[in-house]
């Protein structure tokens, strides 16, 4: 079977999953080609995307209202029944902009063209509907990731991601968390819901035992610079635990819209020489910087406008690489980070989002000489192994969309 990814935009710096995922997928032997609805826009590139052998296809969205006509007339001359499919789309169409249709209607040609038996839409965005509209017409079946921002979201369309979920052969999620959310909100498509974690490539973070802090506190952060990965409280509690006498050096690898407030927000808090905002970093760069660190820090927040993460997949790879991570009470999050108890080994800390003074506690606790680092950190690889490989996880996703 031939599987044709269906993406926002790729490449993409902030979605090393999504490559993750296809590299396995190759790996096992898997025949795939991508198709882009949007150019990218991101200066830096992973070198890991240079190992992907699936084509790739950037649609066209089209400008002008006589583009979607003649997407129309084309569609219905190669695929006999198009017109006919379209109508049976009309709750979805009527709710889409002209673009996502034209190009699902474009993606249905190539589908045929290019022999691709399957679609699998990454986000339940322009993606699936285009992926969906697409899958529809040329008569083959489809499945989604359903993340993060595209079901939580204020902005999330209820009515349309319904039409969409519903319209899919599989839905695939990435935590329990979001299977029991969409479960409950959803009924209708429990039958055909699934869960599949996003995965690492484990042979690209080796554990390493964990070593006692010496000197500063050395303290990561990794991730877009934007309200829903509150680095905001990260600063505000370096302060406090400086206050308290512990000595930190905060490095925060990323980019964003809060870049400025951020860093003045360091500088008014008198970190300027305790915190170094790194700027966006590849991830061999992200590898390095884990070498480094001796805690991983990841206090999530639900954002005002409803976004929140899903599951960093920086804080798997801190606990794949023997860091102890410190996050929050944050959709999937305590799957993988827990503080222990119900006959499981602590793997973490994890702290309720927003708490400034619990995450104080917990710098101060990662550096005391006798916090159970090694056995925090040999029980977090233990769980990623189990859970989040992603040869393990890429094969799952294979055969519930087979």
């Amino acid at each position: 079977m031939t599987t044709g990814y269906v993406v926002k935009v790729y490449p993409r710096f902030s979605e090393t999953f999504i490559v993750t995922e296809i590299l396995a997928r190759e790996a096992a032997g898997e025949q795939l080609a991508i198709y882009a609805t949007r150019p990218t826009t991101d200066a830096r590139f992973h070198p890991e995307i240079a190992k992907v052998q699936a084509p790739v296809t950037h649609l066209a969205r089209p400008s002008k209202a006589s583009d979607l006509f003649s997407s129309i007339k084309a569609v219905d001359a190669e695929l006999p029944g198009a017109l006919h499919g379209l109508a049976e789309l009309m709750p979805l169409v009527h709710r889409i902009d002209s673009g996502d249709l034209a190009q699902g209607l474009d993606l249905a040609r190539r589908v045929r063209a290019d022999g691709i038996d399957h679609l699998h839409a990454h986000f339940a965005n322009s993606a699936a509907r285009v992926a969906c509209i697409a899958a529809h017409l040329a008569g083959i079946t489809w499945s989604v990731t359903a993340h993060a921002k595209d079901i939580f979201h204020e902005d999330v369309d209820e009515r349309l991601l319904e039409e969409l979920l519903t319209r899919a052969d599989r839905v695939i999620t990435i935590s329990r968390y979001n299977l029991e959310h969409l479960s409950d909100r959803f009924p209708q498509v429990a039958d055909h819901l699934h869960l599949v974690r996003n995965g690492l490539d484990l042979a690209r973070f080796p554990y390493r035992e964990p070593r006692s802090p010496e000197g500063p506190l050395r303290v990561a952060a990794v991730g877009r610079l934007v309200e829903k990965k509150g680095f905001d409280v990260l600063l505000d509690s370096a302060r406090a635990a400086r206050d308290h006498g512990l000595e930190l050096d905060v490095r925060i690898a990323g980019d964003g819209e809060l870049a400025h407030d951020l860093s003045r927000l360091a500088a008014d808090l008198g970190l300027g020489d305790a915190v170094t905002f790194l700027g966006p970093r590849s991830q061999d760069e992200v590898v390095e910087l884990l070498r480094w660190a001796d805690v991983m820090a990841a206090p999530c927040v639900v954002g005002a406008d409803g976004n929140a993460d899903g599951l960093p997949t920086v804080l798997l790879e801190a606990m794949a690489t023997g860091v102890v991570p410190i996050s929050t009470r944050v959709t999937g999050i305590p799957e993988a980070v827990h503080a222990g108890g119900d006959g499981r080994p602590a793997t973490g800390l994890l702290l309720e989002p927003g708490d400034r003074d619990g995450l104080t506690r917990a710098l101060l606790d990662v550096a005391d000489p006798d916090f159970p680092r090694a056995e925090v950190s040999r029980a977090a690889r233990e769980l990623v192994e189990r859970e989040y490989d992603t040869a393990r996880q890429s094969r799952l996703l294979s055969e519930v969309t087979a």
